[in-house]
């Protein structure tokens, strides 16, 4: 047990990616619970955290799930993006513990002191900026270095959120709530642009297509998509009028469906693995143009952002956790039949709680179960089919 336990706490991706499928299929069944009680009649008022329970399902879900796999990926893509030694099993157990503890204090925050509350949760992503941060100096690289600053914008989110909860401020809640999501999904902007063309290029390279039957990769269309990346979340973090951060939306979804037309995604139709790649990018970008409408008056705001949180953030950190796993523990890359119908079943969900939030009132409490309970279901199959690769020894290479 205690070889099995130092294997799970050695890597960042084996405890982070874990962590974050099993918090994720955890909170959201509790969310689930909750919208059940009350669609059934009863009213919950008595809850252990201190904020009203939508707005700690909305915290739970940008600053605790995607914080995870945020995490896990940055211990392990930087070391090998700079060459630099990874981390050693001491600062990953105490970084987890970190964010664990953030999780526990937002839970119990209707009996602890909300400045505790907030400096436990606040404390996880600067004592990530500083371990990646001193690995990135080994080869500071611009598009690599640029994760310090998502970094950096995801946290003063998330400080906004707990000033107005700690009542010193009377409205940066919804600023926060808004920038850390749109922070993520820049994040997810950058990376989704390196890694589906090339994996892509690489799995049609081992299958034998032809060079000009691969992912085309326009220069103009990536310097956009990175600029409005960086741009977006600011815009909303410095409160620029709606219209603007609007407009900008539109555009940086337009450009993000644009990318992707270019990428081949037809020939990943017969593989998960790397459908769901394509597929988290055409939520990106799709969540994107439907939001920015709806600040522009059109369409409903919540509905979007769930296209945003479920089908991008979602969707994307499931494809990127399960490859990574995978990939890294020397198995095959191919993704579980549980795990390759939670791609599926994520955007589903996606596309349920858009209907929601947009179809007359006497379908939203039906639509909204549905789509949390696919949330459940997804993320109880991977946090299951992942366990024996992060508790077991990486396979020989020839697997």
């Amino acid at each position: 047990m205690t070889s099995r336990l130092a294997l799970f706490f050695g890597e960042g991706f084996r405890v982070f990616f874990f962590a974050a499928g099993a918090f994720g299929f955890l909170s959201m069944l509790v969310w689930v619970m909750w919208l059940g009680v009350h669609y059934l009649g009863p009213v919950v008022s008595e809850m252990p955290f201190a904020m009203p329970a939508h707005q700690w399902h909305a915290h739970e879900m940008i600053f605790g799930y995607a914080g995870a796999a945020l995490g896990g990926f940055l211990l392990t893509a930087v070391p090998n993006w700079t060459g630099s030694q990874a981390a050693r099993h001491r600062f990953i157990t105490a970084s987890a513990g970190i964010w664990l503890a953030g999780r526990l204090a937002i839970w119990c925050s209707g009996t602890l002191p909300l400045w505790l509350v907030a400096g436990l949760d606040l404390a996880f992503l600067p004592i990530l900026a500083v371990k990646i941060g001193s690995q990135l100096w080994h080869r500071p690289k611009p598009q690599n270095v640029m994760f310090l600053l998502f970094i950096a914008m995801i946290w003063v989110a998330n400080l906004m959120v707990h000033l107005q909860w700690l009542g010193l401020t009377e409205a940066t809640l919804d600023a926060g709530m808004r920038g850390g999501l749109l922070g993520i999904c820049a994040m997810i902007a950058v990376l989704g642009g390196r890694v589906t063309p090339g994996f892509t290029r690489n799995a049609m390279k081992r299958a034998g297509v032809s060079e000009d039957g691969w992912p085309v990769v326009v220069p103009l269309a990536e310097k956009a998509a990175l600029a409005l990346a960086i741009v977006l979340p600011l815009a909303v973090l410095t409160g620029l009028p709606a219209a603007a951060v609007g407009g900008l939306a539109v555009l940086a979804g337009a450009v993000q469906l644009l990318r992707i037309a270019r990428w081949k995604w037809r020939w990943t139709l017969n593989q998960p693995i790397l459908l769901a790649l394509h597929l988290g990018m055409a939520m990106l970008g799709a969540g994107l143009i439907l939001w920015g409408l709806s600040l522009l008056g059109t369409g409903s705001e919540v509905a979007a952002l769930h296209i945003l949180g479920i089908g991008a953030v979602g969707g994307m950190t499931l494809a990127v956790m399960s490859r990574a796993v995978l990939g890294h523990t020397g198995r095959p890359l191919v993704a579980p039949a549980p795990v390759a119908a939670g791609y599926l079943m994520l955007a589903a969900a996606a596309v349920l709680r858009w209907l929601a939030s947009t179809l007359p009132a006497e379908w939203y409490f039906p639509l909204v179960l549905a789509s949390g309970v696919l949330w459940v279901a997804v993320f109880l199959l991977y946090s299951v089919s992942i366990w024996p690769a992060v508790t077991n020894v990486r396979l020989p290479s020839r697997a």
